[in-house]
């Protein structure tokens, strides 16, 4: 929803890697100009403004190019074009509501700085690594949240009828941001987080749904286990010029990763994730991310996205203002039930 002035709303939140950098993630790390990098008065990297992850660039790499890690010019010109000239406002097809179109989906037109053919840099594949055995995927947080221990949503003619608030995901609750996370992925629109930082603390605060993460980075531990978040708990370090921060407590009504909107896998509950931000001249912030479950995933795999300086500003997200929007999909699954037992 970005259409400059109509959205510029934009998640984005730095940061995460693991703790030591796997050798295929330091590969693809940009250099730091140290001349262009401003600094604050205690000397760290300012990390503070406005902060524009979209990029067409896909989480992983496409099948059909195998173990080829960057795109040629040609290539990349081709998909910058196609992506510039994807949006439109078209009425959607008879006997469907609708929902959004191209129009209103703001991902960008541009593919990642180095022309990666995927986000994730390891492993080296550009490919999410196997699940453990017996990890099922899941619908995700942007449709119905199905989690263990949760009463099923009815499926009648292959229609989804939710009976109440509880059965729609997350996202489409206004609880979850899809594509603030953490971590950060680039997705949908209000592809914008805003650093605050002072030599105690960072704050991101992202632009999709209203989640604010207050880091601390005074070393205090984490929270006890019993206490679960909705984005975890969330402690920085610096380490040189990177911050670095690792979140851990995540709440087990929310997936280990949302690889998509619509889909998922494992829980949150055995998930810690690391991420890291490096002011890597006057106009990107490299963020990093590293996603460590073994619970869930067979070995942790890192992504990398530059976050670009923006001018913009970053506006209110009334997420369901009134809660006008779910009392008509609670509505329309009357219906649905209603013409479906005639």
């Amino acid at each position: 929803m970005r259409k400059q002035m109509f959205v510029t709303l934009c998640v984005a939140a730095a940061c995460l890697a693991v703790t030591t950098h796997p050798a295929s993630a330091q590969k693809a790390s940009r250099p730091t100009d140290e001349s262009r990098v401003p600094r604050r008065v205690d000397g760290r990297p300012d990390l503070e403004g406005v902060w524009d992850f979209r990029s067409i660039t896909p989480l992983q790499r496409p099948a059909e190019l195998r173990d080829k890690a960057v795109l040629t010019a040609e290539e990349v010109a081709t998909l910058e074009k196609r992506a510039a000239s994807a949006s439109g406002d078209r009425p959607p097809t008879p006997g469907n509501v609708g929902s959004y179109n191209s129009f209103w989906i703001d991902s960008g037109a541009k593919v990642v700085d180095g022309t990666r053919t995927s986000i994730i840099v390891d492993p080296p594949d550009g490919r999410l690594p196997p699940l453990v055995p017996g990890v099922v995927r899941q619908v995700g947080s942007y449709m119905d949240n199905w989690m263990p221990g949760k009463r099923p949503v009815r499926y009648r003619g292959g229609g989804l009828y939710p009976e109440g608030p509880e059965d729609r995901g997350l996202a489409e609750r206004c609880l979850v941001g899809f594509n603030s996370g953490p971590p950060v992925l680039p997705g949908g629109y209000n592809q914008n987080v805003q650093i605050f930082q002072t030599s105690g603390h960072v704050v991101l605060f992202h632009e999709m749904v209203h989640d604010a993460r207050i880091v601390p980075l005074d070393g205090r531990p984490h929270v006890r286990d019993g206490i679960r978040q909705w984005m975890g708990d969330s402690r920085g370090r610096w380490e040189g010029d990177t911050l670095v921060i690792e979140s851990t407590n995540f709440t087990d009504k929310t997936l280990s990763f949302n690889d998509s909107l619509t889909s998922g896998m494992g829980t949150g509950k055995t998930l810690r994730l690391t991420e890291r931000l490096r002011r890597v001249d006057a106009d990107t912030l490299e963020y990093q991310f590293t996603v460590n479950d073994p619970a869930t995933f067979t070995r942790p795999f890192t992504g990398m996205i530059p976050m670009k300086k923006s001018n913009e500003r970053v506006f209110e997200f009334a997420c369901h203002e009134g809660n006008y929007a779910l009392r008509h999909i609670l509505a329309g699954a009357r219906q649905a039930e209603s013409q479906s037992a005639k």
